[in-house]
């Protein structure tokens, strides 16, 4: 048994570790590109000794990247898919205002974080409202409503996770079983991953943690903990989060393959 389940075990743990350590398979993963579109933008970029660059990745704790190769790219790099989209919506700014200084940067860096919040809180709450579920805390909203700038495998995780809901819902129907509770199952099973690059432990664990904690049904915090084998199971809900998970991800286009096959 050992023998039989160690190599799917091993390419788990391996895969879900590169999701989340840089190494260069997941360069496209954790960079956002943006084009120039003239040379003189990207002095002003840099600033006097660098000044504007330096104090554009302290507001927003991206890097910012800018290839000698290509001088007409910069690219944003840096782990944390929320910092990331402001930082990419600031940049767009200020390219298009022209005007790059301190006080500029920190004003637009002000407003792409009140616009990106605004859209987290509107991307959970269309999740809830297009799966006709009844809201959840305030916490929880935000956590779905931040999958939208995760991605696996090149896989959008918000996506995903409507995905699972749904083949939840429609497999927990046949099987006579609770399908609202099947599908916020469904959609929450993933929420770990809205911390995960932030906080150590495995997403099951982290999704758990919060979803107890925030006064979800014990059968969606099993099958959070549980969807990748970490915990036992204790709900046939459970096992339909699991299963369905996995046929999301498997689906033919839904991540990104070899050119080959």
């Amino acid at each position: 048994d050992v023998q039989r389940t160690a190599e799917a075990d091993a390419q788990k743990i391996i895969t879900l570790a590169i999701e989340r350590v840089a190494t260069d398979q997941v360069v496209e993963r954790t960079t956002s590109v943006i084009k120039l579109q003239d040379e003189g933008i990207k002095g002003r970029l840099i600033g006097h000794e660098g000044r504007n660059i330096r104090y554009f990745e302290e507001l927003t704790g991206m890097q910012l990247l800018i290839n000698n190769d290509d001088p007409m790219t910069v690219v944003i790099s840096g782990f944390n898919p929320v910092a990331r989209e402001i930082a990419k919506q600031s940049l767009d700014r200020l390219i298009q205002t022209g005007k790059v200084h301190p006080r500029k940067i920190q004003e637009v860096v002000a407003k792409a974080t009140k616009k990106v919040q605004r859209d987290i809180q509107t991307a959970g709450e269309e999740a809830f409202e297009y799966l006709k579920l009844a809201p959840p805390h305030p916490e929880i909203l935000k956590l779905v409503g931040k999958l939208r700038y995760r991605t696996s495998y090149g896989q959008n995780v918000l996506n995903h996770a409507k995905e699972v809901a749904e083949l939840c819902s429609s497999m927990a129907a046949e099987l006579g079983l609770d399908a609202t509770l099947a599908r916020r199952a469904g959609l929450l099973h993933d929420i770990g991953k809205a911390i995960d690059f932030e906080k150590e432990g495995t997403h099951p664990e982290l999704g758990g943690e919060a979803a107890r904690k925030y006064g979800e049904n014990e059968v969606v915090v099993n099958a959070i903990e549980s969807h990748h084998e970490d915990v036992e199971v204790i709900h046939p809900i459970s096992i339909l989060v699991a299963v369905c998970d996995a046929i999301s991800g498997s689906r033919p286009g839904a991540r990104r393959e070899a050119f080959e096959t």
